[in-house]
This record gives structure tokens, sequence and C-alpha cells, in this order.
């Protein structure tokens, strides 16, 4: 699958579940997803916690 196919299909399963099941429950699988990533990220060995701080904290763009 290609990054707009995958981004197509995580925006599909999160409007399905927000239509379903509500606001919260869309939070919640938001949120695993991007727990996920984040451990998928890491099991591959390019999880860098030290840039993720940075581009969350606005000292750093992420692009």
């Amino acid at each position: 699958m290609t990054p707009t196919q995958t981004g197509m299909a995580i925006g599909a399963v999160l409007a399905i579940t927000w239509a379903a099941f509500g606001f919260w429950v869309f939070v919640g699988v938001a949120v695993a997803i991007a727990i996920g990533a984040l451990v998928g990220r890491w099991v591959e060995g390019r999880f860098d916690p030290s840039s993720l701080i940075a581009a969350v904290s606005g000292r750093r763009s992420s692009s």
C-alpha cells in the first residue's frame, strides 16, 4: 500500500468509528492508531524520541 492509500484507510476507519460509536470512541481509536504507529517505528528502529519531543514542543518542524 502506498502512504496515500494507508492514510485513506486510516481516515475511513476513524470516520466510520465516529459515525457509528461517537466522539470518545473515535478519540480512543485515534490514540490507539498513534500508539501503534510509534511502536511500529520503534520496532523498525526509526523512532527517535528527542526529535518527537522537539517537534511537539515547537522547537523544530517535523518536515
